[in-house]
């Protein structure tokens, strides 16, 4: 029986099966969507990612999502639909990774210089950094609160300028100067 059920699935169209699967929310279905193109959408992921195992997740994650993603909208040509999605989501996917090394070099470039601690004896590096962590804390309580709530949101709750102007309400140009004037007061606060 499971194997006429399976063959029924194989005959079917794409567009057929995106509607019976709408209807039962058979996994199954996802399945047939996977085996006819997770070979395509791994060539797309490949193409953009340059990475064999970074794409090979990236097939996971994109049919993962379609679970979710073909409940909610209509699709009438899947191939090229999920071409688009297997594209929009590797440049995510970069464009995430390319911000947080951006946010690591911006944090390391702007508080490079603290790291000049005199101690009469040896410090290990985990005290070191726990010195640093607690130094960093009361610099932060001593900025204005429009910096200090700027310089959270984008560097430790890793938000972008815009979800930081909307989280606090400020204006984009507001936000940018915030944070410019936030690490530069971190700085001088740090280094005396």
């Amino acid at each position: 029986m499971l194997f006429f059920k399976s063959k029924n699935i194989t005959t079917l169209t794409d567009n057929e099966l995106i509607a019976e699967y709408k209807k039962k929310g058979d996994n199954t279905v996802v399945g047939e969507l996977y085996t006819r193109y997770s070979h395509l959408v791994y060539g797309v992921c490949l193409k953009y990612l340059k990475n064999e195992d970074e794409s090979k997740d990236a097939v996971l994650e994109i049919f993962e999502q379609l679970l979710v993603d073909l409940l909610k909208h209509d699709v009438t040509n899947f191939k090229s639909w999920l071409h688009s999605v297997s594209r929009n989501h590797c440049l995510m996917f970069l464009r995430k990774e390319q911000t947080q090394l951006k946010r690591a070099n911006e944090y390391q470039y702007a508080f490079s210089e603290t790291d000049s601690y005199e101690t009469p004896f040896q410090v290990h590096e985990k005290e070191t950094q726990e010195v640093q962590l607690t130094d960093l804390e009361k610099a932060l309580t001593e900025l204005k609160e429009e910096q200090r709530a700027c310089i959270e949101l984008f560097f430790l709750k890793e938000k972008c300028y815009e979800e930081v102007a909307e989280i606090t309400g400020y204006t984009l140009l507001q936000v940018k100067s915030y944070i410019q004037n936030g690490k530069r007061n971190l700085s001088i606060k740090l280094n005396n």
